[in-house]
């Protein structure tokens, strides 16, 4: 019998069927909030939320793909992927069904190991078995991550900002907002969860209160950073070229650490492309190395912008213009709705980069397992990287 520590849980195992469905109600609440906009006329914002969501499957698909290529030609992923023919996977991931593929793949084969009766197997056969079940998963949590990052964040966003700048609200963006920020959190931990145990040199997070405060820190600090940049997008447009700043910054420090995520060149940019994007809202460490410097200088930049934006959207926001021909009249004051909009955005932020950075210090001084080689983060390459000892 493996150590608790070693088996791939049913506990785990009914877990990824809750991940199934955050992921499908993810994609179908932003779907649903489409047809809206388009039924209300709001061309622009069904645009842009349909484009998250096709940005976000088009990359895992990708990424998905060019695993299983590389699995196919590694004699130990055969038996995993005996059942898909070379044409049956490109069509699978051309419809965008990559990653509910894989969650089938991670189910059947759990269930398998979990449930079938069959005799006992060696301990070498029962380890190997449940090693390939958590890189399989690893390798779901890591497409999850990048489909959250790339389509329910920036949803999030969006959104925020159609509501502070536009009052635009209804019960479908309250579910759509839901399930995005349920989407990232999942892929959050259950990477960090699912990473660390793919890592031989690393110990497995603990559950419990660490994962709880780990969870506080990535959710508090997002959802500042998401917060303060909404005040900049209300503030003007132009803002977005800083979040495209800091997109290029992320990729080009990915492409500064020289990253062998991929074993194709071109896959690779579009990796360091996704990490660019994940680097914009939150911290990543790319290559597995030491991370408390690049980590410190990461969240000096954050709470320099969180502190930021509030203070340039009070000096420098002004009312519409008057139209053309018509009497400027002087600028209306904000009214008591207006002002409690703007001081519970900036006590939100206030709080949640304050206490985000504080359940940051707690968990890395407290809580972090210890790591031989690698850190928890750790993503880096074939061969190497947690993807290559199974399924992707």
């Amino acid at each position: 019998m493996l150590p608790a520590e070693n088996r791939y849980s049913k506990l785990r195992w009914f877990w990824t069927i809750a991940s199934l469905l955050f992921y499908i109600a993810d994609i179908g609440s932003d779907v649903g909030l489409v047809l809206k906009y388009v039924r209300e006329r709001h061309f622009l914002w069904a645009g842009l939320t349909g484009a998250f969501v096709l940005v976000g499957l088009a990359v895992t698909q990708v990424f998905s793909y060019a695993w299983y290529k590389d699995d196919m030609k590694n004699p130990e992923g055969k038996p995993i992927l005996s059942t898909l023919s070379c044409m049956r996977l490109v069509s699978l991931h051309v419809l965008g069904m990559g990653i509910l593929t894989r969650y089938v793949q991670l189910l059947k084969a759990g269930h398998r190991e979990l449930w079938a009766v069959s005799s006992a197997p060696s301990p070498e056969e029962e380890r190997g078995a449940h090693h390939r079940l958590f890189c399989l998963a690893t390798d779901l949590s890591m497409l999850k991550l990048f489909e959250a990052f790339l389509e329910s964040v920036p949803q999030l966003l969006l959104q925020i900002f159609l509501i502070l700048r536009h009052g635009e609200c209804s019960h479908v963006q309250y579910v759509c907002m839901a399930f995005s920020c349920l989407n990232a959190a999942w892929a959050l931990v259950d990477y960090r969860r699912c990473l660390r145990r793919s890592l031989p040199a690393a110990q497995e997070m603990p559950a419990g209160l660490p994962t709880a405060v780990y969870l506080l820190y990535k959710l508090l600090t997002l959802a500042s950073r998401l917060l303060a940049f909404s005040l900049l997008l209300c503030l003007s447009p132009y803002a977005l070229g800083g979040l495209a700043a800091l997109w290029l910054l992320g990729t080009l420090w990915a492409y500064r650490l020289q990253t062998s995520f991929c074993t194709r060149r071109t896959t690779e940019w579009v990796y360091r492309a996704a990490v660019g994007a994940v680097l914009t809202f939150t911290f990543f460490n790319v290559k597995g190395q030491a991370t408390r410097t690049p980590m410190t200088l990461y969240y000096l930049l954050h709470a320099a912008v969180n502190a930021a934006a509030p203070l340039l959207f009070a000096l420098l926001w002004k009312p519409p213009l008057s139209l053309p021909g018509t009497t400027a009249a002087p600028p209306p004051a904000p009214t008591a709705t207006e002002l409690w909009y703007f001081w519970a955005v900036v006590g939100a932020i206030a709080v949640g980069t304050g206490a985000g950075l504080l359940c940051l210090a707690v968990y890395y001084a407290r809580m972090h397992p210890p790591g031989k080689r690698r850190e928890a983060d750790e993503v880096d390459g074939p061969g190497g990287g947690p993807h290559r000892g199974g399924s992707g």
